[in-house]
């Protein structure tokens, strides 16, 4: 009985020391395995510089934009908001037609500029519905940028022709409401009330031509 039970107990022996590499075995796949997550940790570093790098850019082009679009700054270009429209007395004109003054007033709270020339039309039937063509640049004037601070005024010379100069058929003559006005580089338009002159409703018939916008006090004609 005593020589049957040694060997069982080798047999318990040899399997604890199968256990025991077993367990040795384990831990080096853990020290692997640690190892190779060490290596992932450390690979996102050049990920957040990367996502730090697009970060800088918009905010170069923020500022680009923001210098573009603040119509109310000293360096900005005069919001229609800001801006109101009038009609004053020209040099008079020639036969045939009549020069006047198309006067715009910065009645905001800060400095703007005003280049270029605006766009004019006639408008009418109380909708603000434009009649005929709208009227041509004289791109031969001077156009200066505009320093405007509160309460002073930018004017451009317009020449209104007569609609009497065209043929019934070819004019269409009506009696307009006003002058719808775009200030140079605006989407946005203001009115500018005047029914003193006729309109022709036929776009071949062009009676209106406007030249840029000059200081005021500086016109020459």
């Amino acid at each position: 009985m005593q020589h049957t039970a040694r060997p069982i107990v080798i047999g318990a022996v040899a399997l604890a020391a199968v256990g025991a590499l077993a367990g040795c075995a384990s831990g080096g796949s853990s020290d692997a395995t640690a190892t190779a997550t060490r290596t992932v940790t450390a690979t996102p570093t050049p990920t957040a510089t990367t996502t730090a790098s697009p970060s800088s850019a918009p905010s170069a082009t923020g500022g680009t934009g923001s210098a573009g679009g603040t119509g109310g700054s000293a360096s900005g270009r005069c919001a229609t908001a800001d801006l109101t429209g009038s009609i004053a007395p020209g040099s008079g004109g020639a036969a045939g037609s009549v020069i006047v003054h198309l006067v715009l007033t910065n009645t905001g709270s800060t400095t703007c500029t005003l280049q270029g020339w605006p766009g004019v039309s006639f408008v009418g039937g109380g909708t603000g519905t434009q009649i005929g063509a709208a009227a041509t640049q004289e791109q031969g004037s001077p156009n200066p940028t505009v320093t405007l601070t509160p309460g002073q005024a930018a004017v451009a010379p317009l020449k209104i022709g007569q609609a009497g100069n065209y043929s019934a058929a070819d004019c269409d003559a009506t009696t307009p409401d006003g002058f719808r006005v775009y200030p140079p580089g605006s989407k946005e338009s203001l009115f500018v009330k005047d029914t003193d002159y006729r309109a022709c409703g036929n776009t071949s018939a062009t009676l209106l031509a406007v030249q840029a916008l000059v200081p005021e006090g500086q016109a020459t004609s």
